[in-house]
């Protein structure tokens, strides 16, 4: 069955309108939203508290926490969200990024296609799985390719919006590798729509954000043209 795409060009973000205020990504922040105090308490400490209060949602459900399945969950969930699902909340676990000189004088596109990621939506805390397609035109420097998979996972790890995750990647690779040049497509299908309200499993979501060289038609054709290729 061919999936229905939603396609979302980030440029022109504050086109976008929706009646459904709920899922309204109109007035999302370029930043993660985050309190001030957001880093003061440390994992253990996170853990600790996220267990008790998950325990609480629990037993409000009517679940018994005296069943060997479930007895552990609260610990589980709470580690989960702190050491993974949410790690790239903390700026401290960013990606230390190794430029290396262009010694081949490279300066056409380079393109790291389908990496694959898992988030979560910040509206609903259910998950978005999806794929990223990045670019760039080097200058006299190159960056090692795994840390543009670290790059798109950073900002996966954490309660996300895919627009806003889709203009943070381009815009760290825009200061990382010293190069307007960037291109970023992410291809997502997410959870909240699959799992509630319309319950559409067939649907997926498409954004990109293109800046530099990447604004020009023909760049941005043969861009489309390279990550549609199968390469056997």
């Amino acid at each position: 069955m061919k999936q229905n795409v939603t396609s979302l060009n980030t440029t022109e973000i504050k086109k976008l309108n929706t009646d459904d205020m709920e899922d309204n990504h109109e007035s999302f922040s370029m930043e993660t939203p985050l309190r001030e105090d957001a880093f003061e308490l440390d994992d253990e400490i996170k853990i600790e508290l996220i267990e008790k209060h998950f325990k609480e949602i629990m037993l409000i459900l009517g679940l018994d926490l005296n069943d060997d399945s479930l007895s552990g969950t609260p610990n589980r969930v709470a580690k989960m969200y702190v050491t993974e699902m949410f790690k790239g909340l903390n700026p401290d676990s960013a990606p230390s990024v190794k430029l290396f000189d262009n010694k081949y004088n490279y300066k056409n596109m380079l393109i790291e296609k389908n990496i694959s990621f898992h988030s979560v939506c910040e509206h609903h805390f259910v998950p978005i799985i999806g794929r990223a397609h990045v670019a760039y035109i080097p200058n006299d420097k190159v960056v090692g390719l795994s840390k543009l998979n670290r790059i798109v996972r950073y900002f996966a790890q954490r309660p996300q919006v895919q627009e806003r995750m889709t203009i943070q990647i381009v815009n760290m690779l825009r200061e990382t590798l010293h190069t307007n040049d960037v291109a970023v497509i992410i291809e997502a299908d997410h959870m909240c729509v699959a799992m509630r309200g319309v319950q559409d499993v067939t649907s997926s979501t498409i954004t990109s954000d293109f800046s530099g060289k990447f604004l020009d038609t023909k760049t941005r054709e043969e861009l489309m043209k390279l990550i549609s290729l199968e390469i056997k």
